[in-house]
Formats: structure tokens, sequence, C-alpha cells
């Protein structure tokens, strides 16, 4: 799952849950896990680490399936004694900081944090097939075997010189695969070398076991695949040693980001073989596993999504797992915010197959269907029921049919538009004092952000002056929370342009940059054109701090002058150009101390910031 150091940044895990693939595991640009589930199509669980921030997840690894006991259960019965179901429990996650946190889908909760072991990002886990270890690759360039019993390092050894991007088990959990630039098989038991492979010239991304078969009947079988490389590299460990070169080779149309297969137990069983690209491809493979090829393979069937429109523009597929029946694949495509899954059909006989779907509409679907588990109360003539949060309902809502058909018919004669309610409310001067008029319109941070969003999109100067002008900290800390994603780089370019403007509002967006900045860098660090997006900006406040100096003894001399002038004149009329003078003042210093060294790590570091 881990890339090289260049591009890690940039792919995001996700990982369909083993044997029933019930579950969809992966990480968004927000730092956030999310599990789906695949059989609902809704959303399972949610946890964000306490740091996501500057510790963002690299890589996510599944546990083997295993007994899960959910609260109290009755006493089975000697016939049921012996039908135990096996579920996927336990998930790994190797962060950038060097910890791997255990995540458990059962209780929805942290279940360890195995820490203190690696000095750099983690790049890779894997767990053992059949004891409770998880083993740990990482950028210090050491493998780390962790006893999830004790929550301890078990082992640690030196794997190579550079760092470690890959790992994997094999089936039998004796051996185990790891690489950087060379691929090493490492013996379990005695932690040495049993075998090295070289043959990449890129950092190795993908490692994954294609037969059970014992390596000392020369039927053990390995694929391999690497960053910015179009194509798969099978090996073949053989009893006599002479396994140097790669066997077989499966090309693709880039470079593999999610690989499932079937692996193969026998000669007369073809390995099946699932690999999504990072163009957002899919590519089918099956082959008998029984010798050296020179011949490299294509694909028996290449899967490709686009939407509906007119003019079809590319769906990029996320995972795919294989199926029981060879015809059927579970497809994850969209985006990792939010994925759609969907159990296709396909036929193999054709060697290119491209799949429409609307995305909208399965979007909506799944929220609909996500929604659909609040249950609404039944309402009769008498009661009433008060709607605590919702923006803009500030009354009590009447179950009386009069009371709606009233409403109904005021909204029919008269639609106020978004002008005029703007003309009505006040956002400066909100009250919140239990005193405040009934007629007074008390607006939530819901709002803000709704309006906010309406005003990027519309470009309606006046709906962002009404946002903008607003002096609560903790009103711009929550509005810039809940704004969607898309919403986040509009809004930067909105702040940016405000910024070159008066000394007054400039003050006011340094504090909305602020809030973007404390609420938004996992985000906005994953974008790859982030210098370019944000270089105004940089060069702004570059600009501004080189005559940050000059300023200060400015302030001084203007302050003792005003000071002397205050004194001599008793009307005191200079106040107002003392106040500007430090306005002016008070902006340098907050581009200064607040914003520059966080935006100069944005664009100088791969890895999301911890302001």
């Amino acid at each position: 799952m881990a890339a090289d150091a260049g591009s890690s940044a940039l792919q995001l895990p996700c990982v369909f849950s083993p044997k029933s693939r019930q579950y969809l595991a992966l990480c968004a640009q927000d730092g956030r896990l999310r599990i789906w589930n695949t059989d609902s199509k809704t959303l399972q669980q949610e946890y964000v680490p306490s740091a996501h921030l500057s510790a963002t997840c690299i890589c996510i690894a599944w546990g083997p399936c295993r007994t899960v006991k959910e609260g109290p259960q009755r006493k089975k019965r000697k016939s049921e004694a012996g039908q135990v179901e096996e579920k996927a429990d336990l998930l790994a996650m190797g962060t950038a900081a060097g910890s791997v946190l255990i995540y458990s889908t059962a209780k929805g909760a942290l279940h360890c944090t195995l820490d203190g072991g690696h000095s750099g990002g983690v790049n890779c886990v894997q767990w053992h097939p059949e004891d409770s270890l998880l083993y740990s690759g990482s950028d210090d360039t050491n493998i780390i075997e962790w006893d999830l019993q004790t929550g301890k390092a078990r082992s640690k050894w030196k794997a190579d010189r550079a760092a470690v991007t890959s790992l994997c088990v094999s089936p039998d959990g004796k051996l185990l695969l790891s690489a950087g630039q060379i691929i090493k098989m490492w013996d379990l038991d005695t932690k040495e070398v049993y075998r090295k492979f070289t043959g990449h010239s890129t950092a190795v991304t993908t490692l994954r076991f294609a037969t059970t078969r014992p390596p000392d009947s020369n039927g053990l079988y390995f694929l391999s695949g690497a960053a910015h490389e179009r194509l798969l590299s099978v090996w073949q460990v053989r009893e006599d040693g002479k396994d140097k070169n790669s066997v077989v080779s499966f090309t693709l149309t880039d470079e593999p980001k999610h690989i499932d297969l079937v692996t193969s137990n026998s000669k007369e069983e073809a390995v099946r073989l699932a690999v999504v690209c990072k163009d957002g491809q899919l590519h089918l493979f099956e082959h008998f596993l029984n010798g050296p090829c020179k011949k490299p393979f294509s694909p028996l069937c290449t899967v490709q999504m686009s939407d509906t429109k007119d003019s079809p523009a590319p769906i990029p597929l996320l995972a795919a797992a294989l199926r029981a029946d060879t015809q059927s694949v579970l497809l994850a495509y969209g985006n990792h915010l939010q994925p759609v899954m969907e159990k296709v059909e396909i036929n193999t006989a054709e060697r290119h197959v491209c799949l429409t779907r609307d995305v909208q509409t399965s979007l909506s679907l799944s929220m609909e269907t996500s929604v659909s588990k609040v249950k609404t109360p039944i309402v009769n003539a008498k009661s009433r029921v008060l709607v605590p949060g919702l923006p803009g309902h500030q009354a009590p809502v009447k179950g009386t049919s009069q009371a709606s058909e009233k409403r109904k018919k005021d909204t029919d004669t008269k639609e106020m538009s978004i002008a005029e309610r703007l003309g009505e409310i006040d956002l400066s001067t909100v009250s919140t004092e239990k005193g405040a008029p009934k007629g007074t319109a008390s607006l939530q941070t819901d709002n803000f952000a709704v309006l906010l969003v309406q005003g990027l999109e519309s470009n309606d100067a006046n709906i962002l002056n009404k946002v903008f002008q607003t002096r609560k900290e903790m009103v711009i800390k929550k509005t810039v929370a809940r704004l969607p994603l898309p919403a986040v780089l509009p809004l930067v370019e909105e702040i940016t342009n405000r910024l070159q403007g008066h000394p007054f509002t400039a003050v006011l967006m340094v504090r909305w940059l602020k809030a973007v900045l404390m609420h938004h860098t996992s985000y906005l660090a994953s974008l790859p054109d982030l210098v370019t997006q944000l270089g105004v900006l940089y060069h702004m406040i570059e600009s501004r701090v080189k005559m940050f100096h000059k300023l200060t003894k400015l302030h001084g001399k203007l302050y003792l002058l005003m000071t002397q002038v205050a004194t001599s004149d008793s009307s005191n009329t200079v106040t107002d150009v003392d106040h500007t003078a430090k306005l002016v003042y008070e902006e340098g210093k907050c581009l200064f101390f607040l914003l520059c060294p966080s935006l100069c790590s944005i664009l100088c570091s791969p890895a999301p910031l911890n302001l």
C-alpha cells in the first residue's frame, strides 16, 4: 500500500476486509478512517485519530478473521457449539509519526497503540495468518515484530539500507517478504535472509504470495510491483537457489495501486488476479504458474468506468475484490470521501469493458439509505415538538394541520430571496442573550457555513461581506470546520484577494485564514498542485514580512508622535489615526507570527502539519 517517498503522500489506502468482503476501510484526505458496509452501501464506522493532522495514515491492513464477542450472549446448545462465526475485526494503521494504531470494528474504538519502535514513518503493516503477531516496515529501514497480546515489540532487525516500503507473510506463516529496492525473503524463526531478488529500479510498493505450496517443491511463487512501473513481476522460489530473475510479467497501463488475487494450491489451478492501476482502470488476469515464460501477459479483460453525461468523463476505480464465482467482482469507485460499492458481473470474453454509472444518483441513494434509519415520531394535534439545532427554526414546530396550511399559503403569496433575507439579518449584531427581543434573529454556525458556501459558489460579494464581517473567533472556527472540502480552496482564494484590501478587512481575513490552516491542513497538504494554488498568498505574505521590521520602527515613531500630539491637544482628534496605525501594525504582526511558518511548512513539506 505504501509508495515511495515521492508519491506515498498522494496515494490513499483502501482495502476490503478478508473472506466475506463485508467492509471497505479507507483513509480520505481529511485523515479520518472510514469503514463502509459493502452489503448495505452505508457508512458503518468513522474514527478520527487524535493526531490525524500531524500523523496521517499511510497504510492499513485487515487482520485475520476471528470470533468476536459483541456483548452478552445466550448459552449455545450442543448442536450450535460447532457453528462459530468469524468476522473481520482488527485493523492496523501505520502512521507518518512512526506509530501503529490497532482499531477494533467490534468495539468501534481504538484497541491499542504500538509506539516507541520506529523513528520514521510506517510504510507497510502485515499480519501473521495464525499467531497474534504484526509486522511493520518503516523509513528507518527496520522491521518490527509486534506481539498484540502484550502490545510490545517482540523482535526488531535492520532490513535494508533503504526504507522498507512493502511486506508480505507467506500463507504458512514461516516466511516474510520485505522490499525497498531489493526484495528479501526472511526466515521468521531465525530472522535471517533466506533469498534475495533484484530487478526493480524503484521502490517496491506491492508484494503478494501467489501460491500456497512449500518453497522446497519449486512451486512457491510471489509477485511484486514497483513505483512508476507498468508491470507486475512474478518470482519463483527454487530449491536450487537459481531464482535471480522474474519468471512471468503482467503488463499494465499504469503503476499498480490495489491488488487482489486468488492463490493457487496446485499446478492445475490457475491464479486469478485483479489489479487496479493509478489511472483508475481495472485489469483481470488468469494464469497457470508452471515455470518461466519469456513473453509478458496482457490482461484477460480491462474494465473502465465513466459517467452518463454527453461528454463522458472517467470515474476512477479505487479497489476491486474477486468473488468466489469467476464472473463477479466487487468494485469500489468514485472518491475516498464518499465511495460507491457495487457487485458487477463481467464478461471476460470481451477484452475491454466500459461501465457507465451515474455517480450523483448512486451517492444520493446511499445518503437516503443512511438517513432512513432515523425514526420520526407520530405527532398528534395536542403535541408540541421542540427541534433544537435546526438552522432557521427557533420557534416550536406544531403538529396541527391548520398551521401547516397557513404557512403554505404565506409562502405561496410571497417568497423572500437570499438578498432580502440578508437585508433583514444583521450578522454583526447577532444577540444570544436571554433578554433579546423575540424578533431578533439568532444565527447558528450552520447558517454561516451554508451562506459562505452559497457566496463562494455564486461569487456574491453581498453574501460574503455579511459572513466575513463577524469578529467572533469561535464562530469563525466552527464555520470553517463545517465547510465541505471542495469549498476550502475557493475560500483560500477569496481570503487572498481580500488580504490585499483595506487594513481592517485584512485583519479579519487573517483570522479566517488561521482557522483554515488549523482545520484543513491535512487536505491542503494532499493536493498535488499546492504551490501553484497558494503561490499568490505565499508571495504576498513574503513581501509583507520583508517590510515588518520597518513597520515596527514606523509604529514606534508614530505612536510616540501621536502620544505627544494627544498630550498637547486636549480635544484628542487624532484617535482615529492612531487606531488605523495600530490596525496596520497588528495586521503585519499577525501575518508574521501566525501564517508564515504554517504556510511555508505546508508548501515545503509533503506530510501534513499539526498546528
